[in-house]
């Protein structure tokens, strides 16, 4: 069955695997009969900066709340047309694909623009009712699909359980869980491409087209990573964790369920 998939990247260089690799997603899903969605961060020079220039009708012109304004520009039709068009496509989509170097470990201060700016408060946070009721499995974007494919520069070592860099699923906690799944997304295993920005030869990149390509074919049947949900029972008060949960666990890895296992 046909599905939309909107594919926001991150990379000035067309030449760079990164965009190498967004051509190979569109070409992929393209051939599978699926509808693309495209969002060039860089080439449609997107605004990164979240200020006062994105609330142009002001609710209170006096002093700058950020949750407010958005607020009320999302909720009075007066959002900037850049962030209309951008929450539109995540409206429409089926799946998410953000591609992306890993820059100081997360992502480039375009993408976490984009993020700041087409989040909305009514949108991806404050859903429904302005409050935090409907968030972290719940939300705007339930159902929906996650896959982030990031490149970094150093090699797969620096980024193992006891990897000088840390994991990578933990240096994009942030990301994964915070803003893929806070809205309600269901979002997969990070695919990441080691050691990109050491490629030598033809044969480097072709066999990280081969894995993403094989990766893709399971963007709406592979199992997301098992977050738990706010409203699940495991947050009796939708802020800590309950005693039973995990127990002697903290941190990022108290947060997928699958961390109980042994």
């Amino acid at each position: 069955m046909s599905k939309t998939v909107l594919v926001v990247f991150a990379h000035p260089e067309p030449a760079s695997v990164t965009r190498q690799l967004v051509d190979v997603t569109v070409e992929t899903l393209a051939a599978e009969g699926h509808r693309i969605l495209t969002s060039d961060l860089y080439g449609m020079r997107w605004k990164a900066v979240f200020d006062a220039d994105d609330f142009p009708s002001r609710a209170n012109p006096e002093r700058l709340s950020f949750v407010a304004e958005s607020g009320h520009a999302y909720a009075t039709g007066r959002q900037t047309p850049d962030v209309v068009a951008e929450q539109e496509k995540l409206l429409a989509a089926d799946a998410v694909i953000l591609q992306f170097p890993l820059w100081w470990y997360g992502v480039p201060a375009i993408l976490k623009g984009w993020i700041e700016r087409v989040y909305a408060f009514g949108f991806a946070y404050g859903y429904s009712n302005g409050t935090n009721e409907h968030r972290y499995g719940e939300g705007i974007l339930k159902g929906k699909r996650a896959l982030v494919n990031v490149l970094t520069g150093g090699p797969a070592a620096d980024y193992g359980p006891r990897g000088i860099n840390g994991p990578i699923d933990q240096l994009l906690f942030p990301l994964t869980h915070g803003a893929l799944f806070y809205p309600g997304m269901e979002v997969l295993p990070v695919h990441a491409v080691y050691g990109a920005g050491r490629f030598t030869s033809a044969e480097q990149v072709e066999a990280a087209k081969a894995s993403w390509r094989q990766r893709l074919g399971g963007l709406f049947t592979d199992t997301p990573i098992p977050f738990r949900a706010q409203n699940g029972g495991d947050f009796p008060d939708r802020h800590t964790m309950a005693d039973h949960v995990a127990p002697g666990r903290t941190g990022i890895v108290a947060h997928v369920a699958d961390a109980d296992a042994g």
